[in-house]
């Protein structure tokens, strides 16, 4: 059974454009977007205030893409994209979309790399998608430099991306100070673009990560992007017109080089006129400072987010939050029962959640702020189109019934660069044309709306098969979440002679149980699993106490980490691995 949109959600008002770049997209009102007049400053620094009109930015991204030109020896017509590869491993910054849309300018590619990376990380980014300049920031220098050189970029092709408070004198040329350059320079002459080009042309190289080895390098062509922006902005639209919502401000913390960070908060935003308050990195008091002085209306953040602050009701109690009127998560699964929660700290405001991921560039299902089901991420955007797949291969047609979620839309991407077997295995046709395969596990439910809502319950790859039953981690780590004892936590599969795999938790205490001994607090939650749960759901692994759960920046828990732990400690014990 294919999934479409529930009525309500409107048709795209026309054909993603497919022969133009994203920036002229972004930038010119023939294409859909909020009118100049009417729209808010794109970016404007949470820290300083610091702000640019979407006409001065456009400005600067074309003396930007001059400046580039003459020192790279680069021309817009001419070379292939894949000459014109330019790295960009920084903070969030005011600043960070123009220097794409500058590379894009010159028909080149931009391949955003996470904040978090280590030098060996980026380096694999860097050598892999052949970039050829790189763009940082100053606290990050140390860790691009050793990258970049490790990968034969010269030094005089490293530019710095000014962040609030950094003036270090270091010798190297800075954005702002290229942006200068440009003014001297010539025009760059109109793209010629070939009809169909930007479905074909890639605009950003984004690593995702996966469950296991090195991240994969995903094509996202222009149109793909395009598409997105299109999506999101018309399935809000009802929603924000019943709410007598035109523009709002929006905040910009979730980093700009994750997808999420990248399409929806960036650029879904400021092309329906919206305003971004644009933060370097999370603290909580500075998030919370930054919502009662811009009077954010609307908060794209993960769950980890929202955690912090429902464990700081004394901190938040001390700033006016009461111009927020929706907090939306993405990335990572928000359970029912802290979306419950939220709603009681804070009843002033909606919380939703949708789902996305980089081959898909970035939303497929979103939550409408008149149709919310706790524990789901809404429904299909426009122009998508989904299915389930059970474990024998079929179709499932019923509700309430676990399957992976296949998507079609017009954001799926191109594949991944330079590895067709995953494309081949990622990217599937059958007689109802070329789906995305998520590796994500669905159901489908009917909200008491009437329309259908998706709940992505957990990862293919990731559920533990015991004796022939599937055990969703995700479904223990809720259990787990709710005994007082614990923090945080999360389940893995460890082997079993007897059963194949069974189940083992990382549990990391809450502050009431930290002093008591780890036996007891043992005991504890295995009858607390034992209670509820059917046999083959006991946690038969064991359950280990941790400080931290390994995850990413925006929320995911990285399982794999554990795995390997867990494999070395077996292959060291001479236990079964």
């Amino acid at each position: 059974m294919v999934f479409t949109p529930p009525p309500w959600v409107p048709e795209l008002p026309f054909d993603p454009p497919d022969s133009i770049p994203l920036h002229e997209f972004w930038s010119d009102e023939r294409y859909g977007r909020q009118s100049l007049a009417k729209s808010r400053n794109p970016y404007t620094c949470g820290i300083t205030g610091k702000t640019y009109s979407a006409a001065e930015m456009t400005a600067r991204y074309q003396l930007l893409a001059r400046s580039l030109a003459k020192r790279m020896g680069w021309r817009a017509n001419e070379e292939t994209p894949w000459d014109k590869v330019v790295g960009v491993f920084s903070l969030n910054s005011i600043d960070y979309m123009m220097s794409t849309f500058a590379v894009h300018r010159l028909s080149g590619i931009a391949t955003p790399a996470n904040a978090m990376y280590s030098a060996a990380e980026l380096e694999h980014q860097l050598r892999s998608s052949g970039a050829k300049a790189l763009i940082t920031c100053v606290p990050l220098l140390e860790t691009a430099l050793k990258a970049s050189r490790a990968c034969g970029i010269p030094d005089d092709r490293v530019f710095l991306m000014r962040l609030p408070g950094q003036f270090d004198p270091v010798p190297f040329k800075s954005l702002d100070e290229l942006i200068e350059e440009g003014r001297a320079l010539p025009e760059l002459p109109p793209l010629a673009w070939a009809k169909g080009q930007g479905a074909r042309q890639v605009a950003y190289l984004c690593y995702s990560s996966g469950t296991s080895g090195l991240p994969k390098a995903v094509m996202i062509a222009h149109r793909n992007v395009i598409a997105n922006i299109m999506q999101v902005r018309w399935h809000e639209e009802p929603g924000r017109r019943a709410k007598g919502v035109e523009t709002q401000i929006q905040l910009g913390l979730l980093p700009f080089s994750h997808i999420y960070g990248l399409v929806v908060v960036a650029q879904v935003g400021t092309y329906r006129g919206d305003g971004v308050i644009v933060l370097p990195k999370f603290e909580l008091k500075t998030l919370l400072e930054t919502i009662q002085r811009f009077k954010i209306n609307f908060m794209h953040i993960v769950p980890p987010i929202v955690i912090q602050m429902l464990r700081n009701p004394d901190l938040c109690a001390k700033y006016d939050l009461r111009s927020l009127r929706m907090v939306y998560t993405g990335a990572a699964p928000l359970g029912a029962e802290t979306h419950e929660d939220m709603l009681k700290a804070f009843p002033f405001l909606q919380v939703a959640q949708g789902y996305g991921m980089t081959e898909t560039s970035t939303v497929v299902l979103s939550t409408s702020e008149t149709d919310i089901m706790i524990g789901t991420s809404g429904s299909l955007a426009p122009a998508c189109r989904a299915k389930l797949i059970g474990e024998d291969g079929h179709e499932i047609i019923e509700y309430d019934k676990r399957g992976e979620l296949w998507v079609q839309s017009p954001s799926v991407t191109l594949g991944y660069l330079n590895n067709e077997r995953a494309t081949s295995e990622a990217f599937v046709w059958d007689h109802d044309g070329r789906w995305i395969r998520t590796g994500d596990v669905a159901v489908v439910r009917k909200a008491p709306s009437g329309y259908e809502h998706f709940a992505v319950v957990d990862r293919l790859k990731e559920l533990i098969k015991v004796k022939g039953h599937q055990v969703a981690p995700a479904e223990l780590e809720a259990h787990l979440l709710s005994h007082p004892a614990v923090n945080d936590c999360t389940v893995i599969p460890v082997p079993d002679e007897s059963s194949g795999e069974v189940p083992k938790a990382f549990v990391v205490k809450a502050a009431s149980a930290a002093a008591r001994p780890d036996a007891e607090v043992t005991r504890e939650i295995h009858m607390w699993v034992e209670e509820h749960k059917a046999r083959y759901k006991w946690l038969k692994g064991g359950i280990e106490f941790v400080d931290a759960i390994p995850k990413s920046p925006s929320g995911k828990i990285l399982r794999r980490l554990l795995k390997d732990k867990e494999r070395e400690k077996r292959r060291a014990s001479g236990a079964k691995l």
